[in-house]
């Protein structure tokens, strides 16, 4: 480890009986000798994660409050944009001022919502999820309060993004 890193044994011997610290300096070096990120160091996240294929049952959004990128997961991970850490976003159950209404239109679901598309306060997206896939459509504001999306095989959930209140869904019938 010293020899990779450059710094003596010495060195390395402290930081193993807990007598000092690395450089910061360090830090990205030493994150990548052990395969994990950054963060996952500093947290004390070295066993590495048995292989996942991901599943749609876990799926979770995140959302940049800097730039407004949209990221998924669909098995867990440290996600980061415009260097900070994002946190998942906590789907709940659709209330009133985020109702939505449903409707089978040849082979799309109708999606219609009654909220504001404003500046400020909009629907950043809609994203149906299925048992093995996500359709995500991004919304604007000023633009209409509705989206159609092609149905997805096996059910599932459709999800919407209120740029003020968070992640709402609704189960697709």
């Amino acid at each position: 480890m010293a020899e990779q890193l450059g710094v003596s044994t010495q060195a390395v011997s402290k930081w193993e009986r807990d007598q000092g610290i690395p450089d910061v300096g360090l830090l990205p070096h030493l994150a990548e000798i052990f395969g994990v990120s950054v963060e996952g160091l500093l947290d004390g996240g070295l066993n590495p994660a048995a292989p996942d294929g991901g599943n749609m049952k876990r799926l979770q959004f995140y959302v940049c409050p800097d730039c407004g990128n949209i990221l998924t997961s669909s098995s867990g991970g440290q996600l980061s944009c415009c260097g900070r850490k994002l946190e998942p976003l906590r789907a709940v159950p659709a209330d009133a001022e985020h109702a939505v209404t449903v409707q089978e239109v040849e082979t799309d679901w109708y999606v219609t919502f009654r909220h504001p598309m404003e500046k400020g306060h909009f629907i950043r997206f809609a994203a149906c999820v299925a048992p093995d896939r996500l359709l995500l459509v991004r919304l604007y504001p000023e633009q209409g309060s509705e989206v159609r999306l092609p149905q997805l095989r096996g059910g599932g959930k459709l999800y919407l993004c209120c740029s003020r209140h968070g992640l709402f869904e609704v189960k697709l019938p």
